[in-house]
């Protein structure tokens, strides 16, 4: 482990192994730390197995905007199996809880009609809930329901006519996943987040489920056994300044940031590598957050 890379920049990390006894519960980010969206990167399984042979506890915490139980199969086609961490909290899990039984007024006045965009692997957050009617069009709906584009390849600016359509009609959006971007192999891909940064551009309302915000991180804390009052016995892990490192800065979480993920291009780095220092600082100087260590990836 190299503390001093940089008075700026947070300790280098080479791997888990340096600092996993610190901490009793682990919350990792999945896309761009576990896996790239089309399989899992080379040693994660391993050091999953280090840290539950360690006794710790480990929650997969992901924006992804659908059911737990379908990223658990996902999971599994990549080789990442149920005995390597103790459960899976999604964004799309929260967005489905809050539409089943709304928490608050702002989702109790959303209405029975809703406009989903998004593609169809995302349908499993609404499709039992029968009180719920889905439309085709703004102009009959009572609220957007954005879980993301409807192909990686679609572009922000193929939304903007029906966006302008929505917000004429004054519609909300709940939006399943804050993300802007995502890594999908070696691509940058547009997420539901960019979408939702859009709407609320154009004078649209948006109420999101996930990283960065607490209600998440809240549920995550109670799944591994640790008292809200007690977020730094818990490291979270994430590749995104914007929601990973930003909602764990927040509740007061340990953070690790992997540089391996969305920003490896703005550090002008490989996969795998370490990033010169300047690059760090610059980055974390204008994202207005600091993690505590850099790793390269999720690696023992």
């Amino acid at each position: 482990m190299n503390a001093s890379i940089d008075e700026t920049c947070p300790p280098w990390v080479s791997g888990l192994a340096a600092v996993a006894d610190r901490y009793d519960g682990f919350l990792i980010d999945l896309w761009g730390v576990v896996h790239d969206g089309e399989r899992a990167y080379p040693d994660v399984a391993a050091c999953l197995a280090r840290l539950r042979c360690a006794g710790r506890r480990i929650c997969l915490l992901s924006n992804a905007p659908r059911r737990a139980r379908g990223v658990v199969i996902k999971l599994a086609g990549f080789g990442i199996d149920p005995p390597l961490y103790d459960h899976v909290l999604t964004s799309g899990e929260l967005a489905r809880a809050a539409l089943a039984a709304p928490p608050d007024p702002w989702h109790r006045a959303l209405g029975p009609r809703f406009l989903h965009i998004g593609p169809a692997r995302d349908r499993d957050i609404f499709t039992d809930l029968s009180h719920l009617t889905e439309v085709d069009r703004p102009e009959d709906a009572d609220f957007l329901l954005n879980t993301g584009p409807v192909d990686f390849d679609d572009p922000l600016e193929a939304y903007q006519p029906m966006l302008d359509r929505a917000v004429v009609r004054g519609l909300p959006m709940l939006c399943a996943n804050p993300d802007r971007v995502v890594m999908v192999g070696a691509r940058r891909v547009m997420c539901a987040g960019a979408l939702a940064d859009r709407y609320a551009a154009i004078g649209g309302e948006v109420r999101y489920h996930g990283k960065p915000h607490a209600l998440v991180y809240a549920r995550a804390l109670a799944l591994l056994g640790v008292p809200a009052d007690q977020p730094g016995r818990v490291l979270a892990i994430g590749d995104s300044l914007d929601t990973d490192v930003a909602g764990a800065r927040a509740v007061g979480t340990a953070i690790a940031f992997v540089a391996g993920g969305i920003h490896r291009e703005a550090l002008g780095q490989r996969w795998g590598e370490q990033p010169a220092a300047d690059r760090l600082a610059g980055l974390f100087a204008a994202a207005g957050v600091r993690p505590d260590y850099v790793v390269p990836r999720l690696v023992w």
